[in-house]
C-alpha cells in the first residue's frame, strides 16, 4: 500500500511539472497572449489582434514603442525590457499565427457609409482592409472597432506622437463623425 501511494504522488509530481516551450521564443510570446489572446487573436473590444499581422510591420512598431518614437502607455513601458532579436522574434512568431477576424456586426446603413469615408484608406489598406499593399501595414478586416477607432484618433490628434506621415495627414482629414463609422466598417469585414 505504502508503495502504491509514493508511486502515485511520484505520478502526480510528474504530471504537475508544466510544459517547456519548444521554441523559446514561445514562452516569451505567452506573456502578449495576457492581452492579445492565444496566438495573438484578442477577444478584447480595445486590445488589437496581432496574430497574422505582418512580420515586418510587428516588428517596426514594436522598435517604434522601445525607442519612444511612437508612443503608448503600455507597449512603451512594456517592450523597452527587450532586446532587439526578442522583438524581431516575437513578430516573427506572431506573423505566422493565422489572422483571425473578428467581425463585428454592422448595418447595411453603416457599411454603405463606412465604403464612402474610407475611400482614401483603401490605397494601402484595400477595400476591406484585408488586402495591404505592403508588409509594413497592417491588416485592418475584422479587427476590433473600438481599437481602430481609438488608433485613428491617436493620428487626429497633433499633441500625440504618432509616425506614419500619410496616416497622419488622412486621419486628420476626416470628419470627425466619420472616425467611428469607419473603424466599424473595417471592423464588420471578414475578408
Amino acid at each position: 500500500m505504502r508503495y502504491k501511494l509514493l508511486f502515485a504522488m511520484a505520478a502526480l509530481g510528474i504530471a504537475a511539472i508544466p510544459a517547456q516551450a519548444a521554441d523559446p521564443i514561445e514562452g516569451l510570446a505567452r506573456t502578449c497572449n495576457n492581452c492579445h489572446g492565444t496566438n495573438g487573436v484578442s477577444v478584447g473590444l480595445s486590445m488589437p489582434s496581432i496574430g497574422g499581422l505582418s512580420e515586418a510591420y510587428l516588428k517596426n512598431i514594436m522598435m517604434e514603442w522601445k525607442s519612444g518614437a511612437r508612443e503608448s502607455a503600455n507597449m512603451t513601458r512594456l517592450i523597452k525590457g527587450y532586446t532587439e532579436d526578442e522583438i524581431g522574434a516575437l513578430a516573427k512568431y506572431f506573423s505566422k499565427q493565422p489572422w483571425v477576424p473578428q467581425a463585428q456586426p454592422a448595418g447595411k446603413d453603416l457599411l454603405a457609409k463606412g465604403k464612402d469615408v474610407t475611400d482614401r484608406c483603401e490605397t494601402c489598406h484595400g477595400v476591406t482592409g484585408g488586402a495591404p499593399d505592403g508588409d509594413d501595414v497592417p491588416r485592418m478586416n475584422g479587427q476590433w472597432a473600438k481599437y481602430l477607432e481609438l488608433e485613428l484618433l491617436k493620428y487626429r490628434d497633433e499633441g500625440f506622437q504618432m509616425t506614419h506621415k500619410k496616416m497622419i495627414k488622412n486621419a486628420r482629414k476626416m470628419e470627425e463623425g466619420d472616425v467611428a463609422t469607419a473603424a466599424k466598417y473595417y471592423g464588420a469585414q471578414s475578408k
